[in-house]
């Protein structure tokens, strides 16, 4: 099938197109720049969308938005995250509508962020959203991709977890004092840490293309774990101790309201609709995650 990617140029956009075109599949990759630019297909910021961009697209990964977690969240900073990602894809799904064009699917880039801090609760995809900037964010990025199945588009809200991956910079932020003998849990370490491997995530969005999956999708591993259970499973593939915990107040001095929300919130997440679709995990555990992603696999 013929795929249109937004944000193909970061960490999981980058390995989706190399998945799926390895796949057989031919990728679109919705580079943004100027109307002179021939290699341009849009530009969100500008809002429009280059005549004839999207023709004989069967299906959209819609993954485009500011890092959340590169830069600490100040007023400005957050609404840049917000606007990021519901002005690029009401500006795509305008688009489509108005050009009658109407994609088979629509995958949709979401987060588990979308539960908030749920404690021990255990989160399938029925589960009411929680609150927060980013949970908020979640809701009404989803909302504006929704729109696109009034057109008779399968919409799938692909909810992401932590990424596990060698390359990955929220992975090596987290591994790194590891590496070093000075790593530890992060804040009281019972908080439930959702993680997925990349390899699994792309795979995952593969499958909800081309699966008869609708509605929000939990892209997480089966295995759950806390975040004391991942640092400690961490030290051991890398033979290092992992017994400094980070205090979540120095968290909270040194990233704000980012800490709470992305490293201390507690997101006790089953991939349920992943799971009954009949979806199989490369990486179903975290031991075999941290090796593959750290080169460091048993003989």
């Amino acid at each position: 099938m013929k795929v249109a990617i937004t944000g193909s140029s970061g960490l999981i956009g980058t390995a989706l197109t190399r998945h799926l075109r390895e796949a057989g599949h031919e990728v679109l990759e919705m580079h943004r720049g100027a109307p002179e630019d021939p290699r341009a297909a849009w530009n969100p910021d500008a809002g429009w969308v280059r005549p004839g961009a999207l023709d004989g697209v069967d299906g959209v990964v819609n993954l485009g938005g500011a890092n959340i977690g590169e830069k600490r969240w100040t007023d400005d900073r957050k609404r840049v995250l917000r606007e990021s990602r519901l002005q690029s894809t009401r500006v795509l799904v305008d688009h489509l509508r108005s050009s009658g064009i109407s994609p088979r699917v629509w995958v949709q880039g979401s987060g588990v962020d979308f539960y908030g801090d749920r404690g021990e609760e255990r989160l399938d995809e029925d589960a009411p959203p929680g609150e927060g900037f980013l949970a908020q964010v979640v809701q009404d990025w989803e909302g504006e991709a929704q729109r696109i199945s009034e057109a008779g588009t399968r919409v799938v809200c692909a909810r992401t977890s932590f990424v596990v991956d060698g390359d990955a910079p929220a992975f090596k932020r987290l591994a790194r004092p590891v590496k070093f003998g000075v790593g530890g849990p992060l804040g009281s370490g019972r908080q439930w840490f959702p993680w997925v491997h990349l390899h699994d995530e792309v795979r995952a969005i593969e499958f909800l293309l081309t699966t008869e999956v609708s509605g929000p999708v939990n892209i997480a591993a089966p295995e759950t774990t806390t975040s004391a259970g991942l640092t400690k499973v961490l030290g051991r593939v890398l033979g290092r101790p992992t017994f400094m915990p980070v205090p979540g107040f120095a968290l909270k001095l040194l990233l704000g309201e980012m800490a709470d929300e992305l490293l201390l919130a507690s997101k006790r997440i089953v991939p349920a609709r992943l799971s009954e679709a009949g979806f199989t995990w490369t990486y179903p555990t975290v031991e075999a995650a941290l090796r593959e992603a750290t080169g460091k696999q048993q003989a």
